[in-house]
C-alpha cells in the first residue's frame, strides 16, 4: 500500500513536492495554534472568578491582582487590566476602556495564523489542478505522433497519472480546511468566555466599588 502510494506520488511530478510542503506548513501551524488555544481554553473560569470576587468583597484589590498575575491567560490579562484601573481610582468608563484595550490586543493573538490554513487549503487545491493541467498538456503532446492503435492506451494512462496531483491536493486541502474551521470555533469559544467573564467581573467591581474605594 505504502509502496503504491510512493509510486503514484513520484508519477505526479514536481507539483506533488509543492503540495507536500504546503501540507507540512499547514500541519505545523495547526499544531502550534491548537496548543496555544488549548492552553487559553483550559482555565477554570468559575474558580478564577470566585477567587477574584472573594477578594473584591473583602476590598482586597492587591489580592485580586495577585490572583490574575499568577496565570498568563487572555482572560486574566483582561480582568487584571480592569482591576488595575479600579486601583488607580478610574471611573467606570476608564475601567471599561482599560479592559477593552487589552481585549483588542488579546483577540488578534488568538486568531494569529489561523487564516493561513484556509489559504494553504486553497493553494493545495490549485497546485493539484495546475499539476493536472500541466500533466494533460504533456500527455497530449506525447501522444501526438503515436500510432492510433496505441494512442488511446497511452493517453488514458497519462491522464490517470496527471490526476494524481489533483487527488493529492484535495487530500491535503480537506484536512487543512477542517482544521481551519475547528480552530476558528475554539477561538470563538474563548472569545465568548472572555466577554462573558470580563463583563461579569466589571459589573461585580462596579457594584462593590464603594467598598473598594474605602480600602
Amino acid at each position: 500500500m505504502i509502496k503504491e502510494l510512493l509510486i503514484q506520488y513520484n508519477k505526479g511530478g514536481v507539483f506533488m513536492h509543492f503540495i507536500l510542503i504546503t501540507s507540512f506548513i499547514g500541519l505545523a501551524i495547526a499544531i502550534e495554534r491548537f496548543i496555544v488555544l488549548w492552553a487559553a481554553a483550559k482555565i477554570n473560569k468559575e474558580d478564577l472568578l470566585k477567587h477574584i470576587n472573594n477578594n473584591i468583597l473583602q476590598g482586597n484589590l492587591q489580592g485580586a491582582l495577585s490572583t490574575t498575575s499568577q496565570i498568563n491567560n487572555p482572560l486574566t490579562n483582561i480582568i487584571r487590566a480592569g482591576i488595575a484601573a479600579v486601583a488607580n481610582r478610574g471611573t467606570p468608563e476608564e475601567v471599561q476602556t482599560a479592559m477593552d484595550a487589552v481585549a483588542l490586543r488579546e483577540v488578534p493573538r488568538l486568531e494569529k495564523r489561523i487564516g493561513l490554513l484556509a489559504t494553504l487549503s486553497n493553494i493545495a487545491t490549485l497546485l493539484g489542478l495546475l499539476g493536472t493541467v500541466v500533466g494533460l498538456i504533456g500527455a497530449f503532446a506525447a501522444v501526438a505522433n503515436v500510432a492510433p492503435a496505441e494512442k488511446a492506451t497511452m493517453l488514458s494512462n497519462a491522464i490517470a497519472t496527471a490526476m494524481n496531483t489533483t487527488a493529492f491536493g484535495l487530500i491535503v486541502a480537506i484536512p487543512l480546511l477542517g482544521a481551519f474551521g475547528y480552530l476558528n470555533n475554539m477561538v470563538q469559544g474563548i472569545v465568548d468566555d472572555m466577554h462573558e467573564s470580563s463583563v461579569a467581573t466589571l459589573n461585580f467591581i462596579l457594584t462593590h466599588k464603594d467598598k473598594l474605594m474605602r480600602k
